[in-house]
């Protein structure tokens, strides 16, 4: 083993042994650009009116409306980044609720809330119930879902 094997990593996530039922956690924030909505739905396809013309006359709100897979993509980047970074093995389970639209400069953050933590009997590993709850930068809740992951354990744990 070499001696820098042993050295804590830098942004290696947690562990299920490391997360217990009622734990918090907050996201850092982020602001959402006209770039960020033209790339996503340039590489996913949503060419929907709404997403690709300011001015579309049939639109239900004032401002650029981001798509919710956008808002929810983003923050789940923020949870593999640091939460569950090398330690995250599956999405097993996702169900979300959009109760708010985000448009283009609104700044989005979350809250994630361990719900339920179940060891396997495989490798050490267990699955990890979470509820993601997301705001915009007034405090306003704009999306709820709750996760189902499957994480990995400490070797030999």
């Amino acid at each position: 083993m070499a001696e820098t094997d042993a050295l804590p990593r830098l942004g290696q996530g947690a562990f299920w042994q490391d997360l217990s039922v009622g734990q918090k956690f907050r996201t850092f924030r982020r602001s959402i650009t006209e770039t960020d909505l033209v790339n996503f739905i340039a590489v996913t396809g949503m060419l929907e009116a709404i997403f690709i013309d300011a001015d579309y006359e049939g639109a239900a709100m004032k401002g650029r409306p981001v798509p919710g897979a956008l808002t929810y993509a983003l923050i789940e980047g923020f949870i593999l980044q640091t939460l569950i970074q090398g330690t995250g093995l599956a999405m097993l389970e996702l169900q979300q609720t959009i109760h708010a639209p985000v448009v283009v400069g609104d700044t989005i953050w979350a809250t994630v809330e361990i719900t339920g933590i179940r060891p396997t009997s495989k490798s050490g590993r267990a699955v990890v119930d979470s509820i993601i709850e997301v705001f915009n930068q007034g405090g306003l809740k704009v999306m709820t879902y709750s996760a189902r992951r499957l994480l990995a354990g400490r070797t030999g744990a």
